[in-house]
C-alpha cells in the first residue's frame, strides 16, 4: 500500500505537464488532442512497455519521451538519447553497441555504447525511420533479448533497457517499400502515441504565444505586454509546418524586432510561406494590412529611416512600400476606415488613390 501511495501522484496529468515544462512549453494547452496524448503518457509511463512516438517535426517527441522516463520507476536511472539520422551509418553500430579494444583500426580502448549506458534506464531512439536496414536485425535482437554483441567481442552483453522510439515518418510505408523490417516495426509499435501538430492544437496557440512572448521578452530585458489583434489573427491562421519549434523561433525573432510595449512581428513572412485558413472572420491579408497600418500610424506615416514603420516591422523600406501598394494602403484610406467603419473592400474603391508617404 505504501508503494502505491507514493507512486500515484507522479502519474497525475499535472505531473506529466510539469515534467514536460522542465524542457519546453508543450504542456501549455487544453485542446482535446493534446490532453489525449498526455493521457496515453500517463497510461504507459509506469510500465516497461516499448513506446513509439509519432508526429511531425517540432511536435516535442523528445520532451514526451523524457516525461515517460521521468514518470516511470526508472526515473532515478539514465535517460540516454541517440539520433539515428545524425550519425553516419558506418559509425552508428559502434555508437549503439560499443566496441572492444582492437576491434578496428583506431580502437585503442574499449568503449561503451548507448545501449549499455542506458542499462536499467531508458534509451530514446530518435528518428528511428532512418536506421540503416543492415543494422535493424541487431537492434531487433537487442530489444527482444536484452543482449547484444559489442564490436570485437565474443561474449554477449546483457542489459535491462526500456525503449522509447520516435519518428516523423510512416513506418508502415517504409515497411511496404522494404526500407524498414516488418518484425522490427511490430516490436517497436507496442504502444504508439500520436503527437498532435500545432494545426490540430489551434485552440492552444494564444496561450503558447503569450508564454513564449513573456519568456523571450524577459530574457532580452524588454517589456512587451501587448499582441495586436491583427498579429494574433495572422499567427492563429498560419499553417505552422514546423509546429511548436517554428512558432518559438518566430516569436523570438519578433521580440528582437520589437522596441516598444507592443509585439512587432514580421507576419509578412507567414504570407510568403502559405497557410491553412482556420477562421472566416479574418483573412491573413486583412491581418497583415491591420498590422502595417498600425505601425504606420505609430510613426505618423513615416515609412523609412531608423524610426520609420519599415524598421518597426523588420522590413526593408522598398519591401514595405511594395506591400502598401499591393494592399492599397494609404493614409487617406486608413482615415476613411476610421471615419466610416466600412469594410476594407468598400474603403479602397476607385476614388481612393495610393500614396506612399514619408519615404
Amino acid at each position: 500500500m505504501q508503494a502505491t501511495a507514493e507512486r500515484t501522484p507522479r502519474l497525475e496529468r499535472s505531473y506529466i505537464k510539469e515534467r514536460l515544462g522542465l524542457a519546453g512549453v508543450e504542456m501549455i494547452g487544453s485542446s482535446a488532442v493534446f490532453e489525449q496524448a498526455l493521457e496515453l503518457v500517463e497510461t504507459v509511463a509506469p510500465n516497461d512497455s516499448t513506446v513509439l512516438l509519432q508526429g511531425e517535426t517540432g511536435t516535442g517527441k523528445e520532451l514526451f519521451a523524457r516525461a515517460i522516463h521521468d514518470a516511470s520507476a526508472r526515473r532515478q536511472q539514465r535517460f540516454i538519447t541517440i539520433n539515428c539520422a545524425a550519425i553516419p551509418a558506418a559509425l552508428l553500430e559502434s555508437e549503439l553497441f560499443g566496441y572492444e579494444r582492437g576491434a578496428f583500426t583506431g580502437a585503442l580502448t574499449s568503449r561503451m555504447g548507448r545501449f549499455q549506458a542506458a542499462d536499467r534506464g531508458t534509451l530514446f531512439l530518435d528518428e528511428i525511420g532512418d536506421l540503416p536496414i543492415e543494422l535493424q536485425p541487431k537492434l531487433l535482437r537487442a530489444i527482444q533479448e536484452q543482449e547484444f554483441d559489442r564490436l570485437g567481442s565474443k561474449q554477449p552483453t546483457r542489459v535491462d533497457v526500456r525503449i522509447v522510439a520516435a519518428t516523423n515518418q510512416s513506418l508502415e510505408q517504409l515497411v511496404a517499400e522494404r526500407k524498414f523490417r516488418a518484425d522490427l516495426y511490430y516490436r517497436l509499435n507496442v504502444f504508439p502515441i500520436k503527437l498532435p501538430s500545432l494545426r490540430e492544437r489551434a485552440k492552444d496557440i494564444p496561450s503558447l504565444v503569450n508564454h513564449f512572448l513573456h519568456a523571450f521578452a524577459q530574457r532580452q530585458g524588454k517589456s512587451i505586454d501587448r499582441v495586436p489583434e491583427g498579429v494574433m489573427a495572422a499567427i492563429a491562421n498560419y499553417n505552422w509546418p514546423g509546429n511548436i519549434r517554428e512558432l518559438q523561433n518566430f516569436l523570438e525573432r519578433s521580440v528582437l524586432l520589437s522596441s516598444g510595449p507592443e509585439l512587432r512581428a514580421p507576419i509578412g513572412e507567414l504570407a510568403r510561406q502559405g497557410l491553412v485558413p482556420r477562421s472566416s472572420h479574418t483573412t491573413l491579408a486583412e491581418a497583415i494590412r491591420a498590422h502595417i497600418v498600425g505601425a504606420l500610424r505609430e510613426t505618423n506615416w513615416v515609412v523609412g529611416g531608423p524610426n520609420g514603420a519599415a524598421a518597426k516591422l523588420g522590413l526593408k523600406r522598398t519591401t514595405l512600400i511594395k506591400k502598401m501598394w499591393n494592399l492599397s494602403i494609404s493614409k487617406e484610406a486608413a482615415q476613411l476606415t476610421t471615419r466610416t467603419s466600412t469594410s476594407y473592400r468598400d474603403e479602397t474603391s476607385a476614388e481612393v488613390t495610393f500614396a506612399a508617404v514619408g519615404h
